[in-house]
């Protein structure tokens, strides 16, 4: 009898220390899943935040409209001084030049609104995938607790009926 009482005892403080450690275990878990959400936020508030226009794709789309431009207004004038042609000539070509500076602008606008759109998709459906596995856990933090209460509910119980 007092065997089986001393057996209960440890069962009850075996249940209490496992839920103990579990409990550990579980917010270990949850603080590396908050973790990682807030890398996430920091990644999005860079990536959605930085300007479309300083990106190493879009400087070399300028990059090259530009030089593009810069030799049309050399041939247009030379071709005005060689030939003759009217100022007029000259300012339609660099006016031409322009839009052309402009649509590329514009494009590059376009895309980093397509590419901003991608990048929040991609953050709530990482975070939504974080949130969840947070809510899950403390699902089973609840369910582990509610164990380790009912196991030292019934090792209690055991032991009383021994006396």
């Amino acid at each position: 009898m007092i065997g089986a009482g001393i057996g209960l005892g440890l069962k009850a403080i075996g249940g209490i220390f496992g839920g103990m450690k579990a409990s550990k275990a579980m917010r270990q878990v949850r603080d590396s899943l908050n973790e990682q959400r807030q890398r996430n936020a920091d990644w999005y508030n860079r990536r959605y935040n930085e300007d479309a226009t300083q990106r190493t794709d879009a400087q070399a789309i300028l990059a090259k409209t530009e030089e593009s431009i810069r030799n049309r207004n050399r041939q247009a004038a030379g071709a005005q001084a060689v030939m003759g042609g009217t100022e007029e000539a000259v300012a339609a070509a660099k006016e031409a030049n322009n839009r052309a500076l402009v649509d590329a602008t514009t494009t590059i606008a376009a895309n980093a609104e397509r590419r901003k759109d991608m990048i929040e998709s991609q953050y709530h459906a990482k975070d939504d995938a974080l949130q969840q596995q947070i809510n899950d856990l403390n699902v089973n933090k609840s369910h582990e607790v509610s164990q380790a209460v009912g196991g030292v509910s019934s090792a209690g119980t055991n032991i009383a009926g021994l006396f």
